[in-house]
C-alpha cells in the first residue's frame, strides 16, 4: 500500500501541505554483513526499508510490517540505532505532498521469508556489502540516515 488511509484523510483535508510524521525504518543485515535495501518505484532511488506508523501502531510493528510489505521478509529486530528528524528527511514526492519525518531506525536480521519486491512499492530488492553501498542511487534522506547510523559514504566510523 503507497499510502495509509490514515495519511489519505489528512492529505484530503491539507492537500500537499507539509506533514510532520513519525516513520520507522529498519536495515536487515545478514551473517555477512550485508545491508537489505530496497528500490523504490516511484524515483528508481535505493532506499532503507521503512515507512510511515499507523495511529495506535507500534514503531518496532511499523518496521516489522514494512520489511513484509516492500521486501517479503520476516524480521527480528535489533537496536535502535537512531531516532532522526530535522531537514535531510523532508521529501516532496511527485505529486507535490510534503512530508518531514522523524524515523525510529532498527538494526535487525531476517529470519523469514526470501527477498522480493512487492511490485507496488518497490521494484527490487538486494544485499549489498557495506563498502559498495550505491549511494549514487539514493535519495538526500537515505544518504542522510545511512551516514546518521555509520553506514554513510565517508562516515569516519566506517560500517558497522
Amino acid at each position: 500500500m503507497a499510502i495509509s488511509p490514515y495519511i489519505r484523510r489528512l492529505r484530503e483535508l491539507v492537500g500537499n501541505e507539509l506533514l510532520v510524521l513519525p516513520s520507522a525504518g529498519v536495515i536487515p543485515r545478514d551473517d555477512a554483513g550485508r545491508v537489505l535495501l530496497v528500490r523504490i518505484i516511484d524515483t528508481g532511488h535505493w532506499a532503507v526499508i521503512g515507512g510511515a506508523i499507523d495511529p495506535d501502531e507500534s514503531p518496532e510493528h511499523a518496521a516489522c510490517r514494512e520489511a513484509e510489505e516492500e521486501a517479503g521478509v520476516t524480521l527480528e529486530l535489533g537496536p535502535i540505532l537512531a531516532v532522526l528528524g530535522g531537514p535531510e528527511y523532508r521529501i516532496t514526492y511527485p505529486n507535490g505532498d510534503q512530508t518531514s519525518y522523524v524515523s525510529t531506525v532498527y538494526d535487525a536480521r531476517v529470519v523469514g521469508g526470501s527477498p522480493r519486491p512487492d511490485g507496488d512499492e518497490t521494484s527490487e530488492v538486494k544485499w549489498w556489502e557495506p563498502e559498495n553501498l550505491p549511494y549514487d542511487e539514493m535519495s538526500t534522506f537515505t544518504r542522510a540516515l545511512l551516514g546518521a547510523v555509520g553506514l554513510g559514504e565517508g562516515d569516519p566510523r566506517g560500517p558497522t
